[in-house]
């Protein structure tokens, strides 16, 4: 006896708990494998299993505590149906799992698996007969269970047997693993597949009258049963979260762990808190307990903030080894990162605050792309710098010390002008842009206030030299994007299947291509987007390399063009529908022109243009995946 409570009583509470436990772990695990690559095999029939073990354990939770005979029977006959579907999906999921190891199924295995399949609906459809198992028992027995008949016991022994042949296959699998990781990972496996099938096997026992002379003997069996099976549920679904992903080890391991803290463990130990008070309640007649309420939020907030608190640490500790002062600075990434956004608005405070120190009616800050000006931020009065943006004169201007004044400035078209520049080590002085006001010649300007200018100008450089550096950075990572993920993609199959480490191909990245070829036509004429565009290493680019002069950033142009060319519609060129994606295309991005003027031509407004721009975008990257494949097919052939 604990307070007043017997032994059995208080097993009986951690059973139920544990057992609402596991089916919140196999629920929760069921909706993390939705993030894995449901084009494997092995994935697909990983989650049938998922979901016939949260089956099995959530019926079982409800009958449990439920008092109601009807409801009881029918949780009781869902639960058999989970039970029944086990076996057909282990030896779908090892078969699986060897074919995935180079030993695909050559009719015997997959038969095998459909038959079982077959079996199993068939005797799930005799469920609602009492023919499998009987209706509900209503005894004194320690568990709710339906009565036991001739086809229960036939049928237990088929449990044991399907689950022996898929142990067999499993073990075959892991024979045939390469690496030392991966037959750790198929020892988690096999141990995680047995644990699931002996663990739902005492299911079977119910109503066995050994039982119901010793209950705490079978309440302590079943919660450590409930146990084992939780904890070898998260270790199958380590090991399956490397199929059909490319991520790195420690990111499959990180994700795994912080979806398990918070969800089913928090979810778990919130209601074993929340059992136990409104438990407790009942039993010093306090059947309506406050605390219930106060301690389920007050649990979920405290998980949430250790998590949250301790996720940093343990990240580096447990999943980053030797790397992580690499990964940290990576990370670090992230908080220093300035983006577009960032820039505009700090462009915004600049140009804002020159207009109030000089008392000018509006100010402009506009930075080289492509080898023309684009307006970046303006600021008041943006009437006057309508011209900035087209003058050629003024590019040159701005890089002629003898054009300036005071040092740093220029007059040009009644405006003082800062050039902005940086010294490079390789290419000297760099032009990043300008910075102007409308200012009369004949005005002077007081020291104090030509020296702030200098300075806001000096932090202008700063932040646009160093958003150009992160610029360059982002295009090398996104150019290595393809090459890492054939690395991670190689690895991740050699693991299982050594024959996998020889593909040649990789799967073309479409998500990127879009923006790969926007990238490259807003530099059409010249830029870093084109000269160090991803799609400078697809085949098509370097078969082109001999017709033009091997140029790699002329052959890219020449792909681009003959792309846009094959989404061209027959006929005389018209300004109509069905013309509207190649014009915007050649206006847009072939002839350079501007947005504004692009939208006036094709009479729709610059949002419309956008969106339209997206679906010509779109077309294009198709058109040139289309080409890249043929080619790919032509060097095979």
């Amino acid at each position: 006896m604990i307070f007043g409570i017997s032994w059995e009583s208080v097993f009986r509470t951690i059973s139920q708990i544990l057992t609402a436990g596991v089916a919140i772990t196999a629920f929760s695990l069921l909706l993390y494998s939705f993030a894995y690559n449901l084009r494997e095999q092995v994935v697909r029939a990983f989650i049938i299993i998922l979901l016939c073990v949260t089956l099995v354990y959530t019926a079982e939770s409800i009958a449990g505590v439920s008092q109601q005979p009807t409801l009881i029977e029918i949780m009781l006959k869902l639960k058999w149906v989970g039970i029944i579907f086990l076996p057909a999906t282990y030896l779908h999921f090892s078969d699986s799992l060897l074919t995935l190891t180079g030993r695909p199924s050559r009719g015997r295995r997959l038969w095998a698996v459909r038959l079982i399949y077959a079996f199993s609906f068939f005797m799930a459809a005799l469920l609602p007969f009492n023919i499998i198992v009987g209706p509900y028992v209503e005894t004194s027995s320690p568990a709710p269970y339906l009565a036991r008949t001739f086809f229960t016991s036939l049928f237990a022994v088929y449990y044991v047997g399907v689950m022996l042949i898929a142990g067999s296959i499993l073990y075959r699998a892991y024979q045939r693993t390469v690496t030392k990781t991966s037959r750790r990972r198929m020892i988690y496996l096999l141990a995680g597949a047995t644990a699931a099938a002996v663990g739902t096997y005492p299911y079977l026992l119910y109503g066995s009258e050994v039982f119901s002379k010793i209950p705490l003997i079978f309440w302590m069996l079943v919660s450590l049963s409930s146990i084992g099976v939780a904890g070898f549920l998260v270790v199958m679904t380590y090991s399956v979260s490397f199929f059909g992903v490319t991520w790195p080890d420690r990111l499959v391991k990180s994700r795994l762990f912080k979806w398990f803290l918070r969800g089913p463990l928090t979810a778990s130990i919130v209601l074993a808190i929340t059992t136990i008070i409104r438990r407790l309640g009942v039993i010093w007649d306090e059947a309506y307990n406050a605390f219930v309420p106060i301690s389920m939020v007050g649990m979920i907030l405290l998980m949430e903030y250790i998590i949250t608190l301790l996720a940093p640490i343990w990240e580096r500790l447990i999943f980053y080894g030797n790397d992580r002062k690499d990964i940290a600075s990576i990370q670090s990434l992230e908080d220093h990162l300035l983006t577009r956004s960032d820039l505009s608005q700090f462009l915004e405070i600049v140009a804002a605050s020159i207009c109030d120190l000089l008392q000018v009616k509006g100010a402009f800050i506009a930075v080289m792309n492509g080898g023309t000006l684009e307006m970046l931020t303006t600021t008041g009065d943006d009437s006057d710098f309508k011209d900035i943006e087209n003058s050629g004169e003024l590019l040159e201007l701005s890089l002629d010390d003898k054009a300036r004044i005071k040092g740093e400035f220029f007059y040009w078209n009644g405006h003082l002008l800062i050039p902005l520049t940086y010294d490079d080590s390789q290419n000297g002085n760099m032009l990043l842009g300008l910075c102007g006001f409308p200012w009369d010649e004949d005005r002077e300007m007081e020291e104090e206030h030509l020296e702030s200018i200098k300075l806001l100008a000096y932090r202008v450089e700063i932040a646009l030299r160093d958003w150009r550096l992160q610029q360059q950075v982002i295009r090398s990572m996104e150019s290595l994007q393809p090459q890492v993920a054939l690395i991670q993609q190689l690895r991740a199959a050699s693991s299982y299947n050594k024959t996998s480490v020889l593909m040649d191909e990789v799967d073309l990245p479409e998500e990127d291509f879009v923006s790969w070829v926007k990238d490259a036509l807003s530099h059409y004429w010249g830029g870093p987007k084109l000269t160090e565009s991803p799609l400078l290493n697809l085949n098509i680019v370097q078969s082109a390399l001999k017709d033009n002069d091997g140029n790699p950033t002329n052959a890219l142009r020449a792909i681009l063009k003959d792309a846009i060319e094959n989404i061209k519609p027959e006929g005389e060129r018209r300004f109509t529908g069905e013309w509207i994606l190649y014009n915007i295309l050649e206006l847009k991005f072939l002839e350079g022109r501007k947005v504004r003027d692009v939208a006036t031509r094709l009479a729709m407004s610059e949002a419309d243009l956008y969106r339209k721009q997206k679906v010509a975008l779109e077309a294009v990257s198709k058109a040139i995946i289309g080409m890249e494949l043929a080619a790919r097919e032509e060097n095979k052939s």
